[in-house]
């Protein structure tokens, strides 16, 4: 019986490498690799397609059945009447008034602090890091009530100051945690070539160090734009004005302007979101490779 059981199995031993060697077993992982690929492909961007589709149909067919996957008289009205509403246009100036000013502070500061922590050595370094990292586990609402009575007591209640200031709450951590990853991989060669021609510790900052980590730059730049311009909870809780309106809280303006607050203008609000989330789009995917570098990198030591 335990000869008969040996032979079963090299028998089955070596169908499987037979197949595997076989041109259809060589294939076959790879089809299920790249099916995989498709149906997780499929399932993130299909909820984007549904409302740029949306955005170009008629609002009175958006909910015709059977379901036409696409618009088979496509239009721009609800893309004129987004644009014709002051409230969104100026949501779109405030919004990027709001998102530069964070990423510039973001930036500025926190490729100074980086410098400080990635290059010079003194007592508690390690203890700040780990409180800019211990900053970002809070969520945000559990901080908002003091929040609040910070922007009551600075008169910044119903600015967009009081957006700027609470957004850097949570980009400026993870900017100077990257980035001090980033000043901490250079080698130290470039700046005592730097001093020994007579340059100053600013001068090596900005001319020798901060090209160096455009990547890293690049990355959180872009990570503190994208989490400025799609906050919420903040904007709708220090903001009150309709004139200071942010993109987010104007998309949800939209219902209820028709008049009613049952009759929701699905189609506008869909092509507000297509408008607002195409740029992000496009800035990533132009800048892909460098906010890839962006993230390996400063984990790397060289």
């Amino acid at each position: 019986m335990t000869s008969v059981a040996e032979a079963t199995g090299k028998r089955e031993r070596s169908r499987a490498r037979a197949l595997r060697r076989s041109p259809l077993g060589r294939y076959i992982p790879k089809v299920a690799f790249w099916l995989l690929i498709a149906v997780i492909f499929f399932y993130a961007l299909f909820p984007f397609y549904w409302a740029v589709r949306s955005a170009f149909t008629p609002e009175g067919r958006l909910f015709d059945t059977p379901i036409q996957y696409f618009p088979a008289h496509p239009t721009l009205e609800n893309f004129r009447q987004i644009f014709s509403t002051s409230f969104f246009t100026r949501a779109l100036i405030n919004s990027t008034i709001v998102a530069g000013s964070v990423t510039l502070l973001s930036l500025v500061i926190g490729s100074l602090a980086a410098y400080a922590l990635g290059r010079f050595r003194f007592r508690g370094r390690s203890g700040v890091l780990y409180l800019m990292l211990s900053m970002t586990i809070f969520p945000q609402i559990a901080i908002l009530g003091a929040l609040y009575t910070m922007m009551k007591d600075f008169h910044l209640y119903d600015r967009l100051g009081a957006l700027i200031f609470t957004y850097l709450i949570f980009t400026l951590p993870f900017t100077v945690w990257v980035l001090t990853s980033f000043m901490r991989t250079l080698p130290g060669d470039l700046e005592e070539a730097a001093y020994v021609d007579g340059a100053t510790p600013l001068q090596v900052f900005y001319k020798v160090l901060l090209p160096l980590i455009a990547p890293g730059l690049v990355t959180t730049g872009l990570l503190a734009f994208i989490s400025a311009w799609n906050e919420y909870l903040y904007a709708i809780s220090f903001i009150q004005s309709t004139d200071k309106y942010t993109v987010p809280i104007a998309i949800t303006s939209f219902v209820g302007k028709t008049g009613s607050a049952f009759d929701i203008p699905w189609g506008q609000i869909m092509a507000a979101t297509a408008v607002v989330t195409l740029p992000l789009i496009t800035v990533t995917l132009i800048l892909q490779r460098r906010i890839l570098a962006g993230l390996t990198a400063g984990a790397v030591k060289g």
